[in-house]
Order: structure tokens, then C-alpha cells, then sequence
């Protein structure tokens, strides 16, 4: 069977682009402000950062419109494949991110880092464990011909597996780690950032269908929201920037070093789950799109939450960034592995 020749939207094509330039303009708008820009971290709620907490909804709102809670019925079609999918994205993956970063933050580089930004370096890495991707997921899949049902049946799964598990899995991985951990900022940046936008994105999906209908709903309601996603994104990552710049500056080689360690660990989750769903006798059409869902992560979700729990110049922000910054480029490259292996796939 010949390679896919679909095609990513222009923007999520050249989203690590857009970061880049994000980081330059981010720099550059931290450098001009000064100071003065510091005024934008007192406005906040129960640390909770009010303009990154309305940027961060702007992001997650348009991805939960994609959430069916009926498809959940449909669990019966693909039951091993949505099995697999939770260990790999629950029992494993979140553990498996936290040994790389403890590997590469606190040994291997212990001689360019210190402890404390360590610290920081690894918490970011649990909150992108611990967040499986619920978004770009439909992008991998789409690219890779996977089963766009086993895909929208495993994505509200995990919608529904992160109110229950991503507190008490960070939680555990971070007291390990022996890091502070503020319970109620964490409790109230799953509120804020899963709980409502999931509530609202539900609710309009059931509204708008009942008085549009799907085909409407899908072709011209869904794609209205993508530009706002992209451009909450965007300016959340310049605000970000804004606040690291003079680190990087200062510091430019811990981008890569930060890189490494999850750039290793996409590979290594996908290669499991990739080779485990074969030997199970997982379908090429489930596989795939579940291999993508277990490598690839929630950033926005991460983002959101590292910014609540440690603040905008936080190592632990820097982290789930670089996060957005590698996303596309190592999964688009595990989408062409995907489909080289689909016409030997048994």
C-alpha cells in the first residue's frame, strides 16, 4: 500500500516554527518590558494566573469540542486496543518520563545543573507524562489512516482518566522527587483547565448536533475554532518567553538539554507501544493511532498546570514548553514511520 499523502493544516505543519519565532519575539518582548512586565504574574487567583488561565481555555475549549462522550458505547469494537492504550498512557508512560528526566536532570547533567533547576526540570517532565494527548492525537491518527472511531472512543477515555488520575499520579511522582506540592493550586488547575472546558465542550457538542446536526457540526462549527487554539497557543508561549528570555540568553544550551531526555522518551513509548499492540494482534488501523496516542502528550494541559504549580519563569514551564517545540517534528516522523510499516504490518 503506498504511503499516505495527507496533509497537516498550515499551521500545525509549521508549528515548531511558530514556537521558534514565539521564542524570539517572547525574548524580545521580555527584554523591551523590563521589569514592568512582572506586573502580569500578580494577577492571579489561588496562584492560578488569570490572562494565562483565559489563553490556556482558549487552547483546551476547541479540543474538548472534539469530545463524544457517546462514542464511549463503541468500546466494545476495539476493547484490547483501548486496554492497551490506557497502560501504556496510565500504568507506564508517566513513570517511564519521570525515570528519563531523574536520568539526564539530576545524574548525567549534574555537572550544568543545579539541584534546584533540576528539581524544576523534572517536575515539567512528570506534567507531560502525566498528560496524554487528547488534540493533535486526531492529527496523527488522520495523517497515519488510523481508525478515526477507535481514535475518538481512546480520547474520551483519557478525557475522562485525567479528572480521576493526573492529581494523584503527579502527586506521587513529584513526592518522590521530593518537591513541594500545592494541592489545591493542583486541584484547581484541573478544574480550570479539564473540568469546565470538558463541561462547556460537551455541552455545545450536544447542543450545536441536536439543532445542526454532525455534518455541520463537523465541517463548518469545528474548523471556526481551530485559528483560536493556535493563536491562544502562540501568544501563551510569547508570555512565556517574555518571562525566560534572560535564562536562555544566559543559559541557551539548556533547551537541548532539556530536548533530549523527552525527545528519547517519545521513541521509547511509541516503540512499546507500537511492537506490545503488534504482539497482541492489535489491527495496523488501531495501533497506530494508539501508538501516537501514547507518545505524544496534553502540552497545553501541562503548560497550564506547570505555570499554576511553579509560576511563569519556572524551570518546570520551560519544560512543557520545549515540549510544544519538539511535538511535530518527532511525531510527524513517527507518522512516516507508521505508514513505511503499514504495507508489512500483520
Amino acid at each position: 500500500m503506498p504511503e499516505s499523502k495527507k496533509q497537516m493544516d498550515f499551521f500545525e505543519r509549521y508549528l515548531t516554527l511558530w514556537v521558534l519565532l514565539c521564542i524570539g519575539i517572547g525574548i524580545g518582548v521580555g527584554y523591551l518590558a523590563g521589569d514592568s512586565i512582572e506586573v502580569i504574574s500578580d494577577w492571579e487567583i489561588y496562584r492560578v494566573n488569570i490572562p494565562v488561565a483565559i489563553l490556556i481555555w482558549l487552547m483546551i475549549y476547541p479540543m474538548m469540542l472534539q469530545v463524544d462522550f457517546a462514542s464511549l458505547k463503541e468500546i466494545g469494537k476495539s476493547p484490547k486496543g483501548v486496554v492497551w492504550t490506557v497502560i501504556i498512557n496510565w500504568a507506564i508512560k508517566p513513570f517511564t518520563m519521570a525515570f528519563f528526566a531523574w536520568i539526564f536532570f539530576d545524574q548525567i547533567y549534574s555537572a550544568w545543573l543545579s539541584p534546584e533547576l533540576a528539581d524544576q526540570y523534572i517536575a515539567g517532565a512528570i506534567l507531560l507524562g502525566a498528560a496524554p494527548c487528547t488534540a493533535m492525537v486526531f492529527v496523527w491518527s488522520y495523517l497515519s489512516d488510523g481508525d478515526p472511531n477507535y481514535t475518538l472512543v481512546q480520547v474520551s477515555v483519557n478525557d475522562l482518566l485525567i479528572l480521576i488520575l493526573f492529581i494523584p499520579i503527579v502527586g506521587l511522582l513529584l513526592g518522590i522527587t521530593d518537591i513541594t506540592i500545592p494541592w489545591n493550586t493542583l486541584a484547581a488547575s484541573i478544574i480550570v483547565f479539564v473540568v469546565i472546558p470538558l463541561v462547556a465542550g460537551y455541552l455545545t457538542h450536544k447542543i450545536a448536533i441536536s439543532r445542526k446536526g454532525q455534518e455541520w457540526y463537523t465541517s463548518k462549527f469545528l474548523p471556526k475554532f481551530k485559528p483560536v487554539s493556535i493563536s491562544a497557543l502562540l501568544i501563551t508561549l510569547i508570555l512565556l518567553f517574555a518571562y525566560q528570555g534572560e535564562r536562555i540568553i544566559d543559559q541557551p544550551i539548556d533547551i537541548l538539554l532539556i530536548a533530549i531526555p523527552l525527545t528519547l522518551q517519545t521513541y521509547f513509548i511509541f516503540v512499546l507501544a507500537w511492537y506490545g499492540g503488534r504482539k497482541i494482534g492489535l489491527p495496523y488501523q488501531v495501533c497506530a493511532p494508539g501508538s501516537m496516542i501514547g507518545a505524544s502528550n496534553f502540552f497545553e494541559l501541562a503548560v497550564a498546570v506547570a505555570i499554576a504549580l511553579f509560576g511563569l519563569q519556572s524551570g518546570a514551564a520551560l519544560v512543557t514548553v520545549v515540549g510544544v517545540l519538539i511535538e511535530v517534528p518527532v511525531m510527524l516522523s513517527l507518522v512516516r514511520f507508521a505508514n513505511k510499516q503499514r504495507a508489512s504490518y500483520n
